[in-house]
This record gives C-alpha cells, sequence and structure tokens, in this order.
C-alpha cells in the first residue's frame, strides 16, 4: 500500500512544463526517496552484476557506476535476462490486459518516429502507476526531474540563442501539448479497469517526463528477427546498465546475446578495455552534436568533435557572404543552367531540396556546401564536368577546380562564419564572465551550450584560414616561378 501511495503521490508531483527542471545546483532526487537496491533486484531476477560493481555519485553526471578493483578487459560486468529491460514491445509479449494494452497501442500511434521515446514513454508511465509494477525498483530510482531544454524556463530556452535547437525544442513542447489533449480524449469514458495509468490523470508535464526518462536512458537493440534476417530496433530502457555515463572512449560496451539454454535474449555490459580500480563505467551513447545531447540527456561536451552548426543554403546570403569575402559577381541567387543542375544533384536545388547544410564536425564542411561554392564559383563549364561529385564534396581534395576557386569558396564560407557568428546576441567572453557570477543549472546549461557552438565557428574559420595562408602562397610561388 506504501508503494501505491508513493507512485500516486510521485505522478501528481510534477512541475509545469515550463520550469520542472531543477533549478538548484544538486543533482534530482530520484521518484522514491529510498529506492530499493538496484543491483540486488537485478540479481534477484537472474541477472549478472559483478561484483567489484557499485553505484555511487559521479561528480559529473550524477549518479553512475564505478569499480571498487581493477578489471580486466573482456570480463563480463552486467549481464540483464530478457524479461528485466522495458520496452513498448512487452505490452504485446508478456500477457497483459488487452484493453490496457490497446488503448496505449492506438495512443502510440500519434506519435511522430522522430519522437519514438514518447511510445515507450507510455509504458514506463504505465508501469509507474501501477501498484506492485515489476518495473518499480528500476522505476523508483529513476530522477524525479530532468534538466533537459523542453523543462526550461521561457527565459533560458533563449538563452540558448541557437535557432535549430529552438525550433525543435518549441516543436517537442507544441508535440507535448497536443499529445496531452490527445491523452485526454482517449481516456475519458474508459471503464476503470480499462485506464492504462490507473484512473491518474496524464498531463504535458507528466508525459514530459515519461518521455525526457525514455530519450535520457533507452538504448536502441534488436528485437525479434523480421523477414529476411533482418532485426527489427527496438528501443529498450535497461535497468541498472542505464546507470553507465558517457564518454567518446569508453572503457565498456553492450552486447546482445542468447542464453544457451533457453535461446533467450540476454544484454551484456562487458569491459572494452582493462579498468582501473575507482574508474566509472562509461559507455559511447553516439557520435552526437551538442544539440542531441542536450535535447535527449541534458549536457553539453565540451570540445565535442562532432559538434557542428546548421545554416540554410541561400543564394542571397552566400551573395552577401562572398561579396564580403571580396568575390566579384557571384551568382549563387542565379546560377547558370549547368551549375543548377549540379545544385539539383546535390539536392540544394530543384523539387524537394535539402537546403540544411552544417559547419563543423568531423566534414569540417558539409560536402554538399563545399561542391555547391566550388561549382557556383567556377567559371569553366569543362573543368567541372572533368571531376565527378565525390572529388567535388572532398575538402581532402585540395583544389580541384584551381587554387583561385579554392580560395574563393574558402573566403566565403569564412564570411558566411563571420554572418553566423553575428547572429549570437552576445560574445564568448561575455557569457563565459556570466558562469563566473553563479547561474541556475538550466541558464548553465544553455551557457555553456551556446558557447560551444561559437566555439565551432571559431574553429572552422580558424581552420580554413589556416587553408588560405597555405593556399595564397602556394598561388604566388606558382605566379613567381
Amino acid at each position: 500500500m506504501a508503494a501505491s501511495k508513493m507512485v500516486m503521490a510521485s505522478l501528481t508531483a510534477f512541475r509545469p512544463l515550463t520550469c520542472a527542471a531543477s533549478t538548484s545546483t544538486s543533482y534530482p532526487g530520484r521518484l522514491a526517496p529510498y529506492p530499493p537496491d538496484l543491483i540486488k533486484w537485478v540479481r534477484r531476477e537472474g541477472g549478472f552484476v559483478h561484483e567489484a560493481v557499485k553505484i555511487a555519485q559521479d561528480s559529473s553526471f550524477g549518479l553512475g557506476l564505478v569499480v571498487s578493483e581493477e578489471i580486466p578487459k573482456g570480463s563480463e560486468l552486467i549481464v540483464l535476462p530478457e524479461h528485466v529491460p522495458l520496452r513498448f514491445g512487452s505490452l504485446e509479449s508478456e500477457g497483459g490486459d488487452g484493453g490496457l494494452d490497446s488503448v496505449l497501442v492506438n495512443l502510440a500511434r500519434h506519435v511522430p518516429e522522430e519522437l519514438w521515446a514518447m511510445k515507450l514513454g507510455l509504458k514506463l508511465l504505465q508501469e509507474r502507476a501501477k501498484t506492485g509494477s515489476f518495473w518499480w525498483p528500476y522505476i523508483s530510482s529513476l530522477p524525479e526531474t530532468f534538466n533537459i531544454p523542453i523543462f526550461f524556463p521561457g527565459e533560458d530556452i533563449k538563452n540558448l540563442q541557437y535557432a535549430p535547437l529552438l525550433y525543435q525544442v518549441n516543436k517537442r513542447c507544441r508535440f507535448l501539448l497536443d499529445f496531452e489533449q490527445e491523452v485526454k480524449r482517449a481516456l475519458e469514458n474508459l471503464k476503470p479497469n480499462d485506464h492504462p495509468f490507473g484512473g491518474q490523470a496524464v498531463d504535458a508535464s507528466s508525459l514530459g517526463w515519461a518521455m525526457s526518462a525514455v530519450s535520457s536512458r533507452a538504448f536502441r537493440l534488436y528485437g525479434k528477427k523480421l523477414s529476411g534476417e533482418i532485426n527489427n530496433d527496438v528501443p529498450m530502457m535497461l535497468p541498472l546498465i542505464d546507470m553507465c555515463n558517457h564518454s567518446f572512449k569508453p572503457n565498456a560496451i553492450i552486447l546482445q546475446d542468447q542464453d544457451d539454454r533457453d535461446m533467450k535474449m540476454l544484454v551484456k555490459v562487458v569491459a572494452e578495455t582493462g579498468i582501473k580500480q575507482n574508474d566509472c563505467l562509461v559507455l559511447n551513447y553516439g557520435c552526437l552534436n551538442n544539440d542531441l545531447f542536450l535535447l535527449d540527456y541534458g549536457f553539453v561536451i565540451p570540445s565535442n568533435p562532432y559538434d557542428c552548426i546548421e545554416l540554410k543554403y541561400d543564394g542571397a546570403l552566400l551573395d552577401a557572404a562572398s561579396m564580403a569575402a571580396g568575390v566579384s559577381s557571384p551568382n549563387f541567387s542565379a546560377p547558370s543552367p549547368w551549375q543548377k543542375e549540379i545544385l539539383c544533384q546535390l539536392k540544394l536545388d530543384g523539387d524537394a531540396p535539402l537546403l540544411k547544410v552544417c559547419l563543423g564536425g568531423s566534414e569540417l564542411v558539409e560536402g554538399r556546401l563545399l561542391a555547391a561554392l566550388r561549382v557556383v564559383l567556377a567559371s569553366d563549364m569543362e573543368t567541372v564536368q572533368k571531376h565527378d561529385l565525390d572529388k567535388l564534396k572532398s575538402i581532402s581534395v585540395e583544389a580541384p577546380l584551381g587554387i583561385a576557386n579554392e580560395l574563393a569558396a574558402f573566403r566565403t564560407i569564412i564570411a558566411l562564419c563571420v554572418i553566423a557568428l553575428g547572429h549570437f546576441p552576445t560574445k564568448i567572453m561575455e557569457d563565459e564572465s556570466l558562469l563566473q557570477k553563479g547561474v541556475s543549472d538550466s541558464t548553465q546549461l544553455a551557457i555553456q551550450f551556446r558557447i560551444e557552438k561559437k566555439s565551432v565557428i571559431i574553429d572552422v574559420m580558424r581552420d580554413l584560414t589556416r587553408r588560405v595562408k597555405l593556399l595564397a602562397s602556394k598561388e604566388t610561388a606558382t605566379a613567381q616561378g
């Protein structure tokens, strides 16, 4: 009965959608003040946890897993049997009540694929509301709040200063408000026994909590094999395993296996390197930019090698950037027919173009943008047509259309970076000064995020400026030779 009261209290204690993030510098509390021992629960359910693996406070990310002794490479650290991961597919596979399940399945049909976390979030909310849920020892240990942009105060959403992320935040908030109405319509007039959330009201805040819990903790693994031996991609919440924090240099890896005895799925965490005593267990969540790390996980990676900025391929903007760079008579707004044909191949013109292009990350300059600049800044159709698109898109292929063309392209991108920096209302030095004054957690994240975005732009400018100097010296040497 105590557990039931705890679930009901926690479901009704959500903060409003615009201010659910914690404003203190302490880590968010768990749903239950004293959740059950998760390691003991996993072992009791037939799972394995290495005796050296412990739950501890991580100074960077909150709760995490550490090891109390040295562990050799290849050692199994955690093994979860098939029935322990929480997944939406379990609605069909665990013999649940058909009436309850059909309500959730029908609601899930209204969730767009890009917000897949909400589908599993519905299952999570159902289990959170259920007295005596099998997963309560796990769910009770989840954070009570998530410090991610959909829960930021309005002022801190503005503090992000980056239009593509603002668009995504607003899109998710609008979805949650619309989906709240969809859920209310689905739940009204239901018999008590058919109510998937035990008769409790579900609003945008509780839906946002569930979506955030899933997006920040779920892993995409494979479920049953489909026709043609293709594995079905299934998001799963992995109790205990999801306490491993992120690193681009992980010391552990998730593997999916089968139990030799009953051929059921096993999810394992295995040491990918030797792990030293008192080291945290870390996994690589993916080669993601800071937009996704902040949106889904609530943190920003300093000097993230995969971070980038998004720009729109816009002829007028590129003409302005080219002229600022000293290029005479650029024609991005009115490319010639043969240039337009190549732009169509690059999906930057024609029917249904993909106008979003990126700077930064592993490519430095997105190949489509670089190829477009090289082509439109070229005057000789025959020279361009000697090269295939892959060569024109590659920054490692130096000056395929000549040094003058390359200099014009790089200088245009540098000018584009100057324009992009100008769209931020504050400079990095101002941002760093604000951080030193002491701000709320959400304000700190917003400022850190925009600092990193500006740093990406500056890094691109530095790299291209170095390339311009090298090319200019080669051009001078050629002219003198």
